[in-house]
């Protein structure tokens, strides 16, 4: 199963190269710089990088549902990747020409014709559509068509490289039976309320005693006395003016967020030829299997060919038939960009709007605090030329829109200014003598300060935290008591079993798996029951007492429970794809280290610049 899925994927991500290649903006490059890297004798064009790393950046924020910034891009290293993954493409091509591999004209122009983005309405290729995309991203057909070429072969290298390993099943075998192995026990939970008889009151010597042993429990942290100034855009953006055109103009840049028109649920279930589709087709038909058991005959389950709720955008040269079938129509064969496929429409989802009115004011909030923070990075300036020229806290406040406070913070504190990560970062950092300095907050504000003083870390006098000393020492005691009074249960229990303590009610557990976790216990708990022998009683120290445990009955996995030959097959194959990964990663660094590259800094600094 594992193997059609990977066939799937295949085309799934040759289909991304094409978009990697083509970009989503119309920004172009001219100048002196015109390749960012050289790699054995393949360049990397300062247009590729720029339009491969802007289809990752749009690929990221529709994957996380909001826009990803070129600043956020840079702080995960996606530029890096990017570059990285760029060049290890070009080590690859040069060893594909190495080996004199190359795909064939037939299998270029299928791959060209299953691109979307060269299609015109009715599903056919447009050429005219295919020049201007190239044209308007600055690459010649004869190039585009030559990087194609290597992206089939680089995917059937790829695809050699990895299947050079097979699965093993001892690995899955071992491993499930473990997983599958069961438990049963009896517990028996113990608390305070076990005990029968009161604590006695503690001694002075036993508070003392207890206040020696834990002086950090009772010691004050470190307290440092800041001075500082802030300005927030909650505090501006009340003041701040929003027009009704730029509200307007908002709510019009997201109208397909807001306006939504009629969707569908669909399934497509693809197909490499006509020939096999139609044949599905004729099963389905002749009622010899539904739509769900041709799913599972291709080894795929129906998450694999789940396309959510799409609209006739993503659907295609298959749309009209779709739009046009009831919930539970199976159509098909029809086109797709992978292949002929055949459709399940599940369900119609009525049209939406969502008004100007409904959502207004969330639009002037948001554009208010926009705003907000760019009056506040307008001022920065100012504020940093003011602390240059030797302002304080106070005169800061005093001349701007910033507004003074104090706050003795510790470690812990995070109120106020506190609740800002840069602030207590900030205020662990800072040394007395040390110049005051605007630095960011999360929100868009700003803030400086300056440390006044430190009150050292100081072990409070005994008389000021008896209250919390007698507390811990009645907690200790009533742990060491419950503790005492379970190994003698379990002494009991081992003579007579359970049986032998009729006043008690124990609890039963059958059937328990490495990965339970039983209420009230601790997390390793779990790992001590499979630690012992069949027969075995024992004590487990909990937070708020103690548990009696005996193991009543040690299960291994049984063969013939579906979960755990499931779980056998998922786990070698998971270890053979790791197995493929780790090879696959080892013959591209291989070839890498083999071939001189040479990165034009100079040239990927301008790409960058572009992109802020």
């Amino acid at each position: 199963m594992a193997q059609k899925k990977r066939g799937i994927v295949g085309y799934i991500l040759l289909g991304l190269v094409g978009v990697g290649l083509l970009g989503f903006g119309s920004t172009s490059f001219t100048g002196s710089r015109n390749t960012v890297a050289t790699v054995g004798d393949r360049s990397i064009t300062v247009q590729e990088f720029y339009n491969r790393l802007r289809s990752q950046i749009d690929g990221f924020s529709r994957q996380m549902g909001v826009p990803l910034t070129f600043q956020q891009a840079q702080s995960i290293g996606l530029d890096q990747a990017v570059l990285a993954g760029l060049v290890q493409e070009r080590a690859l091509d040069n060893e594909i020409g190495r080996l004199g591999l190359s795909a064939g004209d037939a299998r270029l122009r299928a791959t060209l014709l299953s691109f979307p983005e060269f299609q015109s309405l009715d599903g056919s290729f447009d050429r005219d559509r295919y020049r201007r995309a190239l044209q308007q991203q600055g690459t010649g057909e004869g190039a585009f068509e030559e990087s194609i070429r290597l992206a089939i072969v680089r995917q059937l290298l790829d695809g050699a490289v990895r299947g050079a390993s097979a699965p093993e099943d001892l690995y899955g075998r071992v491993i499930a039976d473990w997983r599958g192995e069961r438990r049963d026990i009896t517990r028996l939970r113990l608390g305070a309320a076990a005990l029968s008889d009161p604590l006695p009151d503690p001694t002075e010597a036993e508070l003392r005693a207890q206040y020696d042993s834990d002086p950090a429990a009772y010691t004050l942290p470190e307290v440092r006395h800041i001075t500082y100034a802030w300005l927030t855009p909650a505090m501006i953006i009340d003041s701040v003016e929003v027009d009704e055109a730029d509200i307007q103009a908002l709510y019009d840049s997201r109208a397909a967020e807001y306006i939504q028109p009629e969707r569908r649920l669909v399934e497509r279930l693809v197909y490499p030829d006509e020939a096999a589709a139609a044949a599905a087709r004729a099963r389905l038909d002749a009622g010899e299997a539904g739509f769900d058991a041709l799913v599972e005959a291709r080894g795929l389950d129906l998450a694999d060919v789940d396309m959510g709720d799409v609209g006739p955008e993503e659907l295609g040269a298959a749309a009209e038939a779709v739009f046009a079938a009831a919930p539970g129509d199976v159509l098909g064969p029809l086109p797709s960009p992978l292949g002929p496929a055949l459709y399940r429409m599940n369900a119609v989802l009525a049209a939406q709007e969502v008004t100007l009115d409904e959502v207004h004011d969330d639009l002037r909030g948001e554009l208010a605090l926009q705003r907000a923070q760019r009056l506040i990075r307008d001022q920065s300036e100012q504020f940093i030329d003011l602390l240059a020229g030797g302002a304080t806290i106070a005169d800061l406040a005093a001349s701007t829109d910033m507004e003074e406070g104090e706050i003795a913070w510790s470690d812990g504190v995070s109120d106020g200014i506190a609740a800002y990560a840069p602030f207590r970062e900030a205020a662990a950092a800072v040394a007395e003598g040390d110049f005051p300095e605007i630095r960011e907050l999360d929100d868009g504000g700003v803030f400086a300060l300056q440390l006044d003083g430190i009150d050292p870390p100081a072990l409070q006098p005994f008389d000021d935290v008896a209250d919390r000393v007698r507390a811990d020492w009645a907690a200790a005691a009533t742990a060491r008591a419950v503790q005492q009074k379970a190994e003698e249960i379990a002494a009991t229990v081992r003579d007579g079993g359970f049986a032998a303590l009729p006043d008690l009610a124990p609890t039963t557990d059958s059937g328990l798996r490495r990965s339970d976790f039983l209420e009230g216990g601790t997390p390793d708990l779990m790992a001590d029951i499979f630690a012992h022998a069949e027969g075995d009683v024992w004590v487990a120290a909990l937070p708020d007492g103690a548990i009696v445990l005996r193991l009543d009955a040690v299960r291994p996995a049984s063969p013939e429970d579906p979960g755990v030959a499931a779980d056998r097959a998922q786990i070698a194959d998971e270890a053979r794809q790791g197995i493929d990964a780790d090879i696959r990663d080892a013959f591209a660094t291989q070839i890498q280290l083999g071939t001189s590259v040479t990165i034009d800094q100079a040239a990927v600094n301008a790409v960058l610049a572009q992109m802020r």
